[in-house]
């Protein structure tokens, strides 16, 4: 896996392949690496992505990471602090940013009418 990402002009995603299941998400959240790749084991490289939430489809654990993560909602709804049975938390709508630190805890998600996330991941030097 490449680690690096490459000079790329405008062009046009495809968006309808090329997305697959995280390890560790449910089968209803995709995601599309569009640049890039990270190495977790080593500590290196960055990737830009995009994650898509199906209707009703919620996490049940917060997630923490070694790496610093940039995550803007580009359309849909984001609910941020459900329990393990997907209920409460706080709800976001398009247009919404977040930055976090290396090991810092967040979530579990949910969207209940679906959402897509931009995000990028990277270790500083």
């Amino acid at each position: 896996m490449s680690v690096e990402k490459l000079h790329e002009e405008f062009h046009a995603l495809d968006m309808d392949a090329g997305w697959h299941t995280p390890e560790g998400y449910p089968s209803g959240i995709k995601q599309k690496i569009i640049a890039g790749g990270l190495d977790e084991t080593g500590g290196k490289g960055n990737r830009t992505r995009l994650l898509r939430f199906d209707p009703g489809v919620y996490t049940t654990a917060p997630f923490v990471h070694t790496y610093w993560e940039e995550v803007f909602l580009l359309s849909g709804d984001l609910i941020v602090g459900n329990d393990a049975n997907g209920e409460g938390g706080q709800k976001f709508e398009g247009y919404t940013y977040a930055v976090r630190p290396p090991g810092v805890y967040h979530g579990p998600f949910k969207s209940d009418r679906g959402c897509l996330l931009l995000e990028t991941h990277y270790f500083q030097p």
